[in-house]
């Protein structure tokens, strides 16, 4: 196994160890998440409700979405850390031990604040159940009750990262195009109900 293979499992399973030790937690998810909705409110952030309501409008958006959320977040960094790890040599250490950092500092939000994610929420639908695209089930007793680890949520934080990485390392003027990654990321996981605003932004904030 090569050593970004073996430092992409790794984390997966630090990411998921995260997710089992939140489960035991169920009460204090969804209290967390009742004071989630509380601070966006006082911020001002818009409502994830209401941007749901007007996505689901457009059943089409939604499934892309969906897929998007499922299949795009670990194949795009797993071919980009190889990328760089061949024509990027000098840069590689530092964005694979980033990535690793960011993920154990995720590691301890997930213990240390259990947090139900909206789709859990009344109020808001879990699209990946609705339009048969979920990747987490709906047993809540089982694999469900697992995706208590929502805050920071990692597919925003890696989504900039890798992004941060190809611009940095490449010359291309289109190299800014990578920065449409984390804003699909963090709009996806917003109408999906899989994340609230303060899982995005904490998670830029895990590698900073």
């Amino acid at each position: 196994m090569s050593r970004e293979a073996l430092l992409l499992a790794t984390m997966f399973g630090i990411y998921n160890l995260g997710r089992w030790f939140a489960a035991e937690q169920t009460g204090s998810a969804f209290g967390n998440a009742y004071e989630v909705l509380a601070l966006q409110r006082w911020l001002h952030l818009p409502k994830e409700a209401s941007l749901q309501r007007a996505a689901l409008q457009l059943p089409a958006l939604i499934e892309s979405a969906n897929l998007y959320y499922a299949f795009v977040h670990f194949p795009i960094t797993v071919v980009v850390l190889f990328w760089l790890g061949i024509r990027r040599p000098a840069a590689y250490p530092n964005i694979r031990w980033t990535l690793a950092a960011m993920s154990g500092l995720a590691l301890i939000g997930h213990i240390a604040f259990p947090l139900a994610p909206p789709r859990m929420m009344p109020g808001l639908v879990d699209t990946g159940l609705a339009f048969g695209q979920s990747v987490y089930g709906s047993d809540r007793a089982g694999t469900v009750a697992n995706q208590f680890a929502a805050m920071p949520s990692l597919h925003v934080g890696w989504a900039a990262l890798i992004a941060l990485s190809m611009i940095l390392t490449t010359s291309s003027p289109w190299r800014w195009l990578w920065l449409a990654h984390p804003t699909i990321t963090f709009a996806v996981m917003i109408v999906t109900a899989n994340h609230y605003w303060l899982d995005g932004l904490a998670a830029l904030f895990c590698w900073r």
